[in-house]
C-alpha cells in the first residue's frame, strides 16, 4: 500500500473512530435526558443489533487489514483486544438474524472488557513509562503504528468500536424484555 494510501486509510478509520465516540456520547445524554423507557432504549428494537454488528464487523476487517494487508504486527494488547472484538461479529450477527436481544448478555461482557483493555493500551501509547514489560521488546504496546490527527490510535479506534458497542447494548439492558 503506498504512503498516501495509507493516510486516506488511517484517516478513514480515524473519522469513523471519532463519530463512534460522538455516538457513543451522544447516545449516553439522550439516555440520561430521557430516562429509561421500556422500547429497548432506541426504539428500534433488536434491528438495533445490525449497527452493531456492522461496528464490530468494521473493527475486525479494519485489524485484519492493518496485520494481513500493510503489515503492521499487533502486539499482546492488540492480540488481547481482537479476541474480545472477532467473536462479537459472529455473536451479534446470529442474535441480529434470530432477533433475539439475548445477544446483549454475551457481547456486553466481551465489549466492555475490550474497551478496557484499549483504554489500557491507550495509556500505554501515551504515557510508555506505564509499560511494566509484558509486552514484547521487539513489538512494545507503547509502539504507535498510527497517529491521526495527533491522538487517534489503533488501540483508540478498538476503544471507540468497543465503546459504541458497549453504550448500545447497555441499552437493551435497561429496556427490551424478553
Amino acid at each position: 500500500m503506498s504512503p498516501q494510501a495509507l493516510q486516506i486509510y488511517n484517516t478513514f478509520l480515524a473519522l469513523l473512530a471519532l463519530f463512534s465516540v460522538a455516538a457513543a456520547v451522544g447516545l449516553l445524554g439522550f439516555r440520561i435526558w430521557t430516562g429509561p423507557d421500556r422500547t429497548g432504549g432506541l426504539g428500534l428494537g433488536t434491528g438495533i443489533l445490525w449497527v452493531v454488528w456492522l461496528v464490530a464487523l468494521v473493527s475486525t476487517t479494519g485489524s485484519l487489514i492493518y496485520s494481513e494487508v500493510i503489515g503492521f504486527i499487533p502486539c499482546k494488547l492488540c492480540w488481547f483486544q481482537r479476541i474480545a472484538m472477532y467473536p462479537m461479529v459472529v455473536l451479534l450477527a446470529v442474535g441480529a438474524i434470530r432477533r433475539e436481544a439475548t445477544v446483549k448478555y454475551y457481547a456486553l461482557p466481551l465489549s466492555v472488557v475490550g474497551f478496557g483493555i484499549s483504554v489500557w493500551h491507550y495509556l500505554i501509547q501515551t504515557f510508555p513509562s506505564l509499560e511494566t514489560g509484558a509486552c514484547d521488546l521487539a513489538n512494545p504496546c507503547s509502539a504507535k503504528w498510527v497517529n491521526t490527527f495527533g491522538f487517534v490510535s489503533i488501540p483508540f479506534m478498538a476503544g471507540a468500536g468497543f465503546l459504541l458497542i458497549s453504550v448500545v447494548l447497555a441499552f437493551y439492558l435497561g429496556g427490551i424484555r424478553e
